[in-house]
């Protein structure tokens, strides 16, 4: 019989491929285009070095204006092997040259859109063949130019893949057989199904590019628009893929793209073999996003939200005092994160023991028992379950709140008298007299 009482007990699951997998980071390069975000060069440099010690293979930059070319110089003094800084241009000689400009780069995107729809709306190209002309002579001129490449296919989940795509991807491959081939779900039509055939299909488009095309190196970079981006991919992982573009929190044009911290908290504490990534600085990350960029992370996201490790209602709180695996998926400390106890409507006498407990050995220094049956805090908890049945309250009890209670309670009458035996006791056994429980009082 299996028994899953802890963290411990609990199977990883593998990939399927075996495959090494990776991750390149795209917070300074799409993240930036949010709106109303702007990364000052400071922004830049903190990001690079959260970035590196997480772990993360790669960053994804820009070099169009100066602003984006002294942030990279800046990133490339500091010299950390990962993650390492990439380049990213449009499909033109021109862009290609900007890249080449930057001593120490070695790799670049290139932006291939491959709908129809970009192909004549957006590029006002003749048609296909021009745009796999012009896409080609990008790719060549930077492999000849030493370049390791990347081929950005922007709109592929809109686009006619069997027809157009995979075998624009056949002779990009000739050209470069090293080439990540990238998979752009740019509005997030992509879906992380099995069963889904192309243009949606992510899982299908992978196995397509790894078993018939046979290409060595495919990454997924997912918006969120409909939810899917982290399972997306995720999915791209499963099906074969070794590298997935992504950013911190989320961020970026429309709804965003996928998650860096829900897929490394997944890899990490989900599969085997993710020892190599440190997931304690993205509590801090995302503070420092918070603080410095104005972004608001709600209470309630995934990983990094302040609510993920509180508790409230009675059920829940006393189940984690007990034992943490009870309510707590992972624990705290993998992420950087604190547990925290609430106190408001839904709590019942066992949180509100606890924190009580815990504000008289922050007060005294002094370990203290308070026991569930002590008249006080039947009290304590009687005077807040008012609050809220009388309707005046609509939050939880701050910490100041609930010293005053301790201190109306406990400080200003005997922690424990004659009566009293095994109640409020103090861990060396001393009583507070008379006289110290006036000078609490002044």
């Amino acid at each position: 019989m299996k028994v899953y009482e802890s963290y411990e007990d609990l199977p990883k699951l593998k990939l399927p491929s075996g495959n090494d997998v990776y991750i390149s980071d795209s917070t300074i390069r799409d993240g930036s285009q949010m709106p109303g975000i702007v990364l000052s060069r400071e922004h830049k440099l903190q990001i690079y070095e959260y970035l590196h010690e997480i772990g993360i293979e790669k960053l994804e930059a820009f070099v169009f204006n100066k602003r984006d070319r002294d942030a990279v110089d800046l990133m490339l003094d500091i010299g950390y092997e990962f993650p390492e800084i990439t380049g990213w241009a449009r499909a033109s000689r021109a862009d290609i040259d900007k890249i080449l400009e930057v001593d120490g780069l070695k790799e670049t995107g290139i932006l291939m859109s491959v709908s129809d729809t970009h192909i004549f709306s957006k590029m006002k190209l003749s048609g296909r063949e021009e745009a796999e002309e012009k896409y080609l002579d990008a790719l060549q001129y930077a492999v000849d130019h030493g370049l390791r490449t990347r081929a950005h296919l922007e709109d592929m989940t809109r686009a006619d893949n069997y027809g157009f795509v995979f075998p624009l991807v056949e002779k990009i491959i000739e050209i470069d057989p090293d080439c990540i081939i990238r998979v752009c779900d740019t509005v997030g039509y992509g879906m992380p199904f099995v069963s889904v055939d192309e243009p949606y299909g992510i899982p299908k488009i992978v196995q397509h590019l790894k078993k018939e095309i046979g290409v060595k190196n495919i990454e997924t970079h997912i918006h969120d628009d409909y939810g899917f981006g982290s399972a997306s991919s995720i999915a791209g992982f499963w099906h074969g893929a070794n590298w997935t573009s992504v950013t911190f929190l989320g961020i970026g044009e429309r709804a965003g793209n996928s998650e860096m911290e829900k897929i490394l908290l997944f890899l990490k504490d989900r599969v085997e073999g993710f020892e190599k990534y440190n997931l304690e600085p993205v509590t801090r990350f995302a503070r420092f996003m918070e603080k410095e960029l104005g972004l608001r992370v709600p209470r309630n996201k995934a990983v990094v939200g302040k609510n993920i490790f509180a508790h409230e209602s009675g059920i829940h709180a006393a189940g984690v005092l007990k034992n943490p695996f009870n309510y707590e998926p992972y624990p705290p400390e993998l992420v950087g994160g604190k547990r925290l106890l609430l106190i408001g409507d839904s709590s019942g006498l066992e949180v509100i023991r606890y924190k009580i407990q815990e504000t008289l050995n922050d007060l005294l220094d002094v370990e203290t028992i308070v026991e569930k049956d002590d008249p006080r805090l039947l009290k304590i908890q009687k005077e807040i379950q008012k609050l809220y049945d009388d309707e005046e309250r609509i939050s939880c009890i701050s910490d100041e709140e609930l010293f005053d209670y301790v201190e109306k309670y406990f400080l200003y009458q005997p922690i424990c008298g004659s009566g009293r035996a095994g109640r409020g006791k103090l861990n060396n056994e001393e009583k507070i007299t008379d006289s110290e429980d006036e000078k609490l009082k002044e």
